[in-house]
């Protein structure tokens, strides 16, 4: 009990006592009593008192109620474990202890991918990361309880916890200062690069481009539409960047024939077409011309060559496999062709993304599966809606090098972006190989973010604030992880934890998007503990939240007949490209073992002087 409600009690106690005696001093009391409530009451739900995934309601100025349902908690606070729970906790390991093991001991894990309980622990980890997100969705930044509005209105981002209250004290409810540290500031102090740090796990840009080219078909921030609204309503998988967000775009796109999109050929391969041919909007600077203005489905990719050659990769595979199904259903019109082969497209992207992109990602040992069917039995729910929170994480510009060696020409930033004939010039074949053999930089711990980038890191926290997220340690409690008490031991050193407690004040005001890149990293990993904790789970239930991993369509007959369902079976990284290139190049998402230090820059301070 705080010392307001302690004055209350104690008042209302002396006001009982002397009822039959002084009436108006019972009066004085009780009106002392009203007007305090009103005049410098905090709503208790600003402390997020409720643990364990309780709810916090709030009845009276100073009153509220944790709903503890189904939490395996019960008490004021959700804090006393039932016996479940308390078997539970006791014998379930930590994040960081089974991260260790998933990483080491390749031995032990060869064997077990070779077994029968590769399945059972695949089938794990699918459901318990999938179970921390909730679905049906709960909230968006529209309203801090439960509504109608935020399951069906899908024009929102959803969340994961509401919004911190907005008649809280500080920005972040009770905790911390007054007002935010300056974002501009945050970002020049703690994640500028000062020099390259090169990614310990060996990722290299292939995937780099390839998680920003993934990610720009659900991640479409609608500015314009208010705080907390996504463009579109694709919430999941459902390839908007190749075909296009709205039926408009995707028939703008189509060749109306044998189920293909446009193209054109230049030397002999198959490009996108410009947007003379498929007049769809394009951000593209005013010096280029409209014949070298490649058309696409995402508005932003003539931003980048890589991302360019993930367009034109996609575009060929689309085409391929329409080939494929002509020759199998020859009685088949356009638009099932089309339809039948988005499906399957899909389905390898899933596939890739599960079994290469998150495999690497991960660095675990246990080999990753794309089976569907390992969930056919256990309640799954097949609908996936995009959080405000998983949008923020994936923010990961730190991958990005100083500057791009392509078949051994440099180039700096700004002779890289809206490079358009770099595409046509190198050929698929040859970016592929110059961005599997460059190393990308390491994403968590902070100063590794090159200084073109800046405005992006300060872009996505002054959009957290405008959305009120909740600090830090909420959602490492929100995600079963303990929450940090002191910034030494969120960052596991003393110099940067000071000037961040200077700023902050309190370990609880810590926002998320610079906890999650400024958290201690595991030992040789990409970033730290509850990057990977809190990204997973919304990965993979986005993922296999699609509806081709249903029952209903997981068969041969929707992707048509086995000769289909077997390119997504058989789908991975290097098929994909060696499929729809002439030369099959080296391609991976892992750099090779004998290019690490020759192939990024050395000096920062020389790139910066020609950025």
């Amino acid at each position: 009990m705080n010392w307001r409600e302690i004055f209350l009690h104690e008042g209302r106690n002396i006001a009982a006592e002397m009822a039959g005696g002084n009436f108006i001093l019972l009066l004085v009391i009780m009106n002392v009593s009203w007007s305090f409530q009103t005049s410098d009451t905090v709503n208790p739900c600003c402390y997020f008192p409720c643990q364990h995934k309780g709810v916090c309601v709030r009845f009276d100025l100073d009153k509220y109620e944790c709903d503890c349902t189904l939490t395996g908690y019960y008490g004021r606070n959700c804090t006393i474990p039932e016996l479940w729970a308390r078997i539970r906790e006791f014998i379930r390991p930590s994040p960081s202890f089974y991260h260790y093991i998933l990483t080491r001991y390749k031995w032990f894990w060869d064997i077990i991918n070779a077994t029968f309980i590769r399945d059972i622990i695949v089938r794990l980890v699918l459901t318990v990361r999938s179970n921390l997100i909730p679905s049906p969705p709960t909230y968006n930044s529209a309203y801090g309880y439960i509504s109608w509005e935020a399951y069906s209105n899908v024009s929102y981002f959803t969340r994961v916890l509401p919004p911190v209250p907005d008649d809280c004290p500080t920005p972040m409810g009770t905790k911390g200062k007054l007002q935010l540290p300056n974002a501009t500031l945050l970002v020049e102090t703690f994640l500028k690069r000062r020099q390259f740090i090169p990614d310990p796990q060996r990722t290299n840009l292939m995937f780099a481009f390839f998680a920003q080219h993934f990610t720009h078909q659900f991640f479409k921030t609608y500015g314009r539409m208010g705080r907390g609204f996504i463009k579109g309503f694709g919430h999941g998988v459902d390839l908007s960047h190749v075909y296009g967000d709205s039926l408009e775009r995707q028939h703008t796109l189509r060749l109306f024939r044998d189920g293909k999109l446009k193209y054109q050929i230049i030397n002999g391969d198959m490009y996108p077409p410009t947007v003379l041919e498929a007049p769809v909007h394009m951000i593209y600077p005013e010096n280029i011309p409209k014949e070298k203005q490649l058309a696409m489905g995402q508005e932003v990719f003539g931003l980048l060559p890589g991302l360019m050659m993930y367009a034109t990769i996609w575009l060929r595979e689309h085409n391929r496999v329409c080939d494929v199904l002509k020759k199998e259903h020859p009685t088949w019109d356009d638009e099932q062709l089309f339809q039948t082969t988005r499906l399957i497209l899909i389905g390898e992207t899933i596939k890739i993304v599960i079994e290469d992109y998150v495999q690497h990602l991960s660095g675990y040992y246990l080999k990753l599966k794309f089976d569907p069917e390992l969930l056919f039995g256990v309640q799954f729910q097949y609908r996936n809606r995009i959080a405000v929170e998983f949008n923020q994480l994936y923010h990961w510009h730190p991958l990005m090098p100083d500057s791009f060696l392509i078949m051994g020409q440099e180039y700096n930033y700004s002779n890289f972006i809206y490079n358009y004939s770099m595409l046509t010039d190198y050929g698929v074949e040859g970016l592929v190989e110059s961005f599997s053999t460059q190393i990308a930089g390491k994403i968590g711990g902070g100063n590794n973010l090159h200084p073109r980038l800046l405005y992006i890191a300060i872009g996505v926290i002054e959009e957290s604030r405008k959305l009120r997220l909740q600090p830090f340690n909420e959602y490492r409690k929100r995600f079963g992880l303990k929450a940090y008490k002191t910034f030494q031991d969120f960052t596991g050193e003393e110099e940067i934890s000071a000037q961040l407690e200077e700023l902050y004040g309190h370990i609880d005001a810590l926002e998320f998007y610079p906890g999650l890149l400024l958290e201690k990293t595991h030992p040789g990993s990409i970033f730290g503990e509850s990057m990977i904790e809190i990204g997973a789970p919304f990965s993979l239930k986005g993922l296999m939240g699609n509806p081709i991993c249903s029952p209903e369509y997981w068969k041969p007959s929707t992707f048509g007949g086995e000769t289909g369902f077997n390119l997504i079976k058989t789908a991975s990284l290097e098929k994909l490209v060696c499929q729809n290139v002439k030369k099959c190049p080296f391609v991976s998402f892992h750099m090779p073992q004998s290019t690490d230090e020759e192939h990024h820059p050395s000096s920062t301070e020389k790139k910066s002087d020609e950025l």
